[in-house]
């Protein structure tokens, strides 16, 4: 029913391998992009690109951007992940971001403050690889099931479905190092390393203590992620369209990166407060045995899962935006298809009464 290789897909249906239309009749041969508009700027094959959009080579390396772009932000504000988690598990102690940072470096000094940077390093590398990997696949494989003029009228719901699905196996890689990085900054002295973690929380409850809060993190992130997505995808639009001053071909590589900067600065706002709730409940349910999410959820109420909102939205904020820089500064460095903000199709026009 459907292509047999992704290459097959991005060539043909998917919306976001520009061009999304010809002019040209069918029958003949394929322009190159020298001899392509500004809506062409971006085809499945153009010239100065590294590989196909859509091939293996292309996810790979998608793939290697998402580990670089997760994996060392998420490192790089540990100890600001630290002191939110601390005031979501003990608000009477840690009162305030500044209240937290001074109570734990006090008590535990500088070196306090880098508490389960490995289970973070290695637990949001391989988040980022199925993340931004699993994204550009789904993104492909529903474009083309939903034909070139539905993707186009539907893409915001395009983008919110594949990144829902590439979260989903995101976070089932995430979990394990998840669950050890909240044991050891919220449980002053039951580890303080990874190695020291991992096997004693196998010894106590089995494989069950790494994916206890799954659920919770589905709750979490799926919905941050969709934000993510969308709202970068949206934002990226809206900027070409109404705030940059010319056309995006005409913006060089770095302006463009400044561009990718701001929308995702934009959309990880709007991440943090849709995921802040459940990113609470992750929280104290990994620092606590035996409980579970609507226990947790119970004993928060209204208004506790909204402990560390200001500092989430500083991190997430500043996460997001820099995850997408790194993201499509692998896309320039290795010369990575990068098509521009979808267009109408020209069918889909003609049905519209938009051109003669």
């Amino acid at each position: 029913m459907y292509p047999s290789t992704l290459t097959q897909l991005a060539a043909r249906a998917n919306p976001f391998s520009a061009p999304l239309f010809k002019l040209q009749k069918a029958e003949e041969p394929e322009k190159h992009a020298p001899e392509q508009k500004r809506v062409f700027a971006a085809a499945a094959v153009a010239e100065g690109d590294s590989c196909e959009f859509g091939s293996q080579k292309y996810l790979l390396l998608c793939g290697f951007g998402g580990i670089l772009s997760c994996g060392t932000t998420h490192t790089a504000v540990v100890p600001l992940d630290l002191v939110k988690c601390r005031m979501q598990v003990d608000p009477a102690k840690y009162k305030s971001i500044f209240h937290g940072f001074s109570i734990t470096i006090k008590e535990d000094g500088m070196r306090g403050l880098a508490k389960g940077w490995a289970p973070t390093f290695f637990g949001y590398s391989m988040q980022g690889l199925c993340k931004f990997g699993f994204y550009e696949v789904f993104k492909i494989l529903y474009g083309d099931m939903l034909g070139e003029e539905n993707a186009y009228m539907w893409r915001t719901s395009l983008y919110l479905a594949a990144s829902a699905s590439a979260e989903f196996f995101a976070d089932i890689a995430l979990a394990p190092m998840e669950a050890c990085k909240v044991r050891i900054q919220t449980q002053p002295g039951y580890a303080n390393t990874l190695r020291e973690c991992a096997p004693k929380m196998y010894a106590e409850e089995g494989v069950w203590a790494f994916y206890k809060g799954v659920v919770p993190l589905w709750m979490r992130q799926i919905p941050y992620t969709m934000m993510k997505f969308a709202c970068f995808e949206r934002t990226v639009e809206l900027l070409y369209k109404y705030v940059v001053p010319k056309p995006r071909s005409e913006c060089s590589k770095p302006e463009q990166l400044v561009v990718t900067f701001v929308a995702g600065y934009i959309a990880g706002v709007f991440c943090a407060i849709v995921s802040h709730p459940a990113d609470s409940v992750v929280s104290v349910l990994n620092k606590e045995k035996g409980s579970t999410a609507t226990q947790v959820l119970k004993k928060l109420g209204p208004r506790g899962v909204w402990k560390g909102l200001v500092a989430r939205i500083i991190m997430i904020g500043t996460l997001t935006a820099l995850q997408w820089f790194i993201y499509d500064s692998v896309k320039v460095y290795f010369r990575l298809p990068r098509p521009p903000p979808p267009e109408m199709p020209e069918s889909l026009k003609k049905k519209l009464g938009l051109t003669e």
